[in-house]
C-alpha cells in the first residue's frame, strides 16, 4: 500500500473573474524535484491534516502556511474531493478574491538533497504562485485537481 494512501489535504482555491473569463491562483511546487517541470507540478495552495482538525480548518491554515497571507474572507463554494494517484484525497473550496502574488512569502520544508547525500537542505513549499486562465490551469495542474477547475466552471457560468 501506497504511503499516501489514507492521507488527506485541504485546501482554497481563490479565483477571480476577468476580461477574458475565470483566472485562479495556483502554486508551483517548490523543491528540487519539480524545479524543471511544469505541466503537473501546479497545485492548489493545500497540505495535509489529521483526525483532530477539520478539513475547512485545515485549508485554511495551509493557505496562510503556503502562502504567508491570512486566507481570504468571502462565501466558501465548495469544489468537493479528488483522489490523487498517490491515493491522498484531497477536499477543496473556492473562494473569490484578488491577491497580488507579489505579497506571498511561502512557507518552507526540509529534505535531505541530493538524495542519499545525508545533508538536508531547506525549500520553498511553492516557489512561484500566479494567476491563470482555466484553459492555461489545466495545462499544469495536477492531473487529478482539474476537476476542481471543471467544477468552478460550471458553479460559475
Amino acid at each position: 500500500m501506497s504511503a499516501a494512501r489514507g492521507r488527506r489535504s485541504a485546501g482554497l482555491l481563490l479565483f477571480r473573474r476577468g476580461g477574458d473569463g475565470l483566472e485562479v491562483l495556483l502554486g508551483h511546487m517548490g523543491g528540487p524535484y519539480f524545479a524543471r517541470r511544469e505541466a503537473g507540478a501546479w497545485t492548489v495552495p493545500k497540505g495535509e491534516y489529521g483526525p483532530g482538525e477539520t478539513a475547512w480548518d485545515a485549508a485554511r491554515r495551509e493557505f496562510r502556511e503556503e502562502l504567508g497571507l491570512a486566507p481570504p474572507d468571502g462565501e466558501a463554494l465548495p469544489l468537493g474531493e479528488v483522489t490523487q494517484r498517490g491515493g491522498k484525497t484531497v477536499t477543496v473550496w473556492a473562494v473569490e478574491a484578488d491577491l497580488d502574488p507579489a505579497r506571498v512569502v511561502p512557507g518552507t520544508f526540509r529534505t535531505e538533497w541530493p538524495p542519499r547525500s545525508g545533508r538536508t537542505e531547506e525549500f520553498p513549499e511553492l516557489d512561484r504562485v500566479r494567476w491563470l486562465g482555466l484553459d492555461a490551469a489545466r495545462e499544469v495542474i495536477v492531473t487529478a485537481q482539474a476537476a476542481f477547475l471543471d467544477r468552478l466552471a460550471e458553479h460559475s457560468s
